[in-house]
């Protein structure tokens, strides 16, 4: 017998999430079925889907679960699993907040990335476009050393190597053109920098303090945002300007423009990285669990 499922949508800055509300851990979700809810033609939509489950529910979450009630079982858009995703994150605190599960304030959300700190701004509690910023802590970014490239066609750049709990090369491009369309990965090399893919941002400067950015997704190809991307960018453009607030003792701050709107990145003196931006959800509903039986069939 076919039972209904609840999903919602939602999107930061434009990069857009099918949302399955789950607390115990019941519905199954292999990446079969997150790759068919997520087409754009033939499912619900979306650049990844956002599992809400319960931390005490979760394999992978258990040890969280005193920490952070809830935890994001975050999927690309193919189904693959991710270990974090900032916009993400923001979407999934605001589907909490809409549900009851979280108020105004400071909240905690478990992810593979480790427990992330969040902070819901002030504002209308209904998930719309007037409810209130949503500030995400981000963590420390690792910046490997060793030398990486990366190209598209007949381009190359070198980049950045910066790892946000999710591996990133950051180029700095004269032209955002110059990526291309993105519909498949860019190259990079070494081959052994990122054995498990890499999201790649291509960065523009726009003045002081303010650049803009495309990104590969790794799972997902183009996306209108990427919250981990526009973090490793912040990094990588500080300190390609000569800013290291563990140095300096002062905090860096970038304006970070994505082709879905724009998101404010500070990177603090103990290395912290906050992250701030909207979150909306757009539409909720229900789907026919026969529909996904006969996607895992």
């Amino acid at each position: 017998m076919s039972t209904r499922i609840a999903f919602l949508k939602g999107h930061g800055t434009e990069n857009d999430f099918v949302i399955v509300p789950d607390p115990e851990n019941a519905v199954d979700l292999p990446p079969a079925a997150v790759a068919a809810l997520c087409d754009r033609r033939a499912g619900l939509g979306g650049d990844g889907l956002l599992h809400v489950v319960r931390s005490a529910a979760h394999p992978e979450a258990r040890d969280m679960a005193a920490e952070a009630e809830w935890f994001m079982d975050y999927r690309n858009g193919d189904g693959s699993v991710a270990e974090m995703c900032g916009n993400g994150v923001r979407v999934f605190a605001r589907y909490l907040q809409r549900a009851g599960h979280a108020t105004e304030g400071d909240l905690a959300v478990a992810t593979r990335g480790g427990v992330k700190r969040v902070h819901i701004a002030k504002g209308a509690s209904d998930g719309g476009s007037a409810a209130g910023d949503i500030t995400v802590g981000m963590g420390r970014a690792l910046l490997p050393e060793g030398d990486v490239e990366v190209g598209v066609g007949e381009r190359s750049w070198p980049a950045r190597n910066v790892n946000m709990g999710n591996p990133h090369a950051v180029a700095f491009v004269a032209d955002l053109d110059h990526a291309g369309d993105l519909y498949t990965p860019p190259s990079h090399a070494p081959a052994g920098a990122y054995p498990d893919g890499v999201n790649v941002e291509f960065v523009v400067d726009r003045g002081p303090g303010h650049v803009a950015m495309r990104v590969h997704e790794r799972g997902s190809g183009e996306t209108r945002s990427c919250g981990t991307g526009a973090c490793a960018v912040a990094v990588a453009a500080a300190r390609r300007d000569g800013a290291d607030p563990a140095v300096t003792g002062a905090p860096a701050t970038y304006t970070v423009d994505v082709p879905g709107g724009t998101l404010v990145i500070t990177e603090r003196p103990d290395g912290e990285i906050e992250m701030t931006g909207p979150a909306v959800i757009v539409a909720e509903g229900e789907f026919d669990s026969a529909w996904l039986e006969g996607v895992r069939a």
